[in-house]
């Protein structure tokens, strides 16, 4: 179980260009690493499109934003084109960031119980260091309270 504190889990994924991507490649920047469940999804879009809006604004903290989703780079690349998102979306088809992270779960919805993504973020510091945990996020909300959650952890 991940806690604040504690290295954030390396990962090596494809990214929307197909490039292989780490975590170390982020390496001296604050990282919004955010974890949905599908592209081009109401829920998913919204979220994405909140990050989209206040890309600057990370910016300006000294922070990236990189999605992660079971998604195919082809539908990152659909879902970028799309939205036109300004970050990096990682593929994660086997699961590997999204098991290490902990946000594969089971899932409820209308009577039915199944496995998948729960929507959660996390705040990676420069070095590496998780500074922050969030389960169960709101699309909607989920930028917004991500930028003012780096201002409590400068």
């Amino acid at each position: 179980m991940l806690t604040v504190g504690m290295p954030a889990p390396d990962f090596a994924l494809a990214d929307q260009n197909g490039e292989t991507r780490t975590l170390k490649d982020f390496a001296g920047k604050k990282l919004i690493l955010y974890f949905y469940p599908k592209d081009n999804t109401a829920g998913c879009s919204k979220q994405a499109a909140g990050y989209a809006q206040l890309i600057e604004q990370f910016g300006e903290k000294g922070a990236c934003v990189v999605g992660i989703s079971k998604d195919s780079v082809a539908s990152h690349q659909r879902f970028i084109q799309k939205l036109d998102l300004p970050f990096t979306l990682l593929s994660d088809p086997e699961r590997t960031a999204i098991e290490a992270y902990g946000v594969w779960k089971e899932k409820k919805m209308c009577g039915k119980v199944s496995m998948g993504v729960v929507r959660s973020s996390f705040i990676i510091d420069e070095n590496g260091i998780l500074r922050g945990i969030y389960e169960n996020v709101k699309s909607t909300d989920n930028p917004a309270k991500m930028l003012l959650e780096l201002d409590t952890l400068a």
